[in-house]
């Protein structure tokens, strides 16, 4: 079974020597949705995971060692997530991989990753630029806080009377990996139209993660839940930018569809 607690998370392994596209773990997405009331192929929001890739290195035809960078894009209604350690694996799995160029590297791995997510992966060599976050801040809020987990949605308040169109970010986004417990650090933005929302709780609500585990994905989707559920916008999107580790950043974003917002242009946070 395709459980978090059956995958390499948390397990000593060893450095794989060839490539090896078994190496790719899908965790269903089912399963965590269910959790938080989503039943069924119908989804509130559309989005995906885009992930940054540090270390991406290969053999060209002669032998000759390559390294790049590369952002892969895995969509939210893809039937499976990828398990961040095996998408590490897999990668490190094509070091001794020779290949006759760039682009049949890049259409091997969007082969390999479409085949474990269950759905079109796009895959694209480069990382986007570093910005700092567009909107305002409610990190600097002076409030006293003393819940830290589970998440508590009865925090996100909203004044129906005062419509507003704005984005709001948090850099205290803190939840664990719900199989070794180590920490994930992650810069929120939130951008929406509709009822104005309560910055104090929202800086409640989302520091309530802050002994939470799940993994980064299903947290995104929880935080959009709970926005939709309580403060009802009429357009609504939520994007966490996660720290770095063993050379992949995951950004989730979930928008809801047709919403109207203006695009916004992929970018990494300073502490990616």
């Amino acid at each position: 079974m395709n459980t978090p607690e059956n995958s390499s998370l948390g397990r000593e392994v060893d450095y794989p020597t060839r490539y090896d596209a078994s190496l790719l773990f899908p965790i269903p997405r089912a399963a965590a949705r269910g959790q938080i009331g989503l039943h069924g192929p119908a989804l509130p929001f559309i989005g995906e995971d885009r992930w940054h890739v540090y270390e991406l290195g290969w053999l060209d035809a002669r032998g000759k060692p390559c390294v790049a960078t590369a952002t892969l894009w895995v969509p939210a209604t893809s039937p499976n997530l990828i398990e961040s350690k095996s998408l590490k694996l897999y990668l490190n799995s094509l070091n001794s991989a020779r290949f006759n160029s760039a682009e049949s590297l890049r259409e091997r791995i969007t082969t390999d990753l479409s085949s474990c997510a269950g759905a079109d992966v796009r895959v694209e060599f480069g990382l986007p630029p570093v910005a700092e976050a567009p909107g305002q801040s409610v990190d600097h809020l002076d409030v006293a806080i003393d819940r830290y987990g589970p998440p508590d949605e009865s925090l996100l308040l909203a004044d129906a009377e005062c419509i507003v169109e704005e984005t709001l970010t948090s850099a205290l986004l803190k939840s664990n990996c719900p199989v070794t417990g180590q920490p994930d650090w992650a810069s929120l933005s939130i951008r929406y139209r509709g009822p104005r929302i309560d910055r104090e709780g929202l800086l409640r609500y989302l520091v309530s993660y802050r002994d939470h585990a799940e993994f980064h994905e299903q947290c995104v989707e929880r935080i959009f839940l709970g926005l939709m559920h309580r403060c009802a916008p009429q357009a609504l999107h939520v994007e966490a930018r996660y720290t770095r580790r063993g050379g992949l950043d995951i950004n989730p974003r979930r928008t809801s569809a047709g919403d109207g917002l203006s695009a916004e242009n992929a970018f990494r946070d300073a502490r990616q």
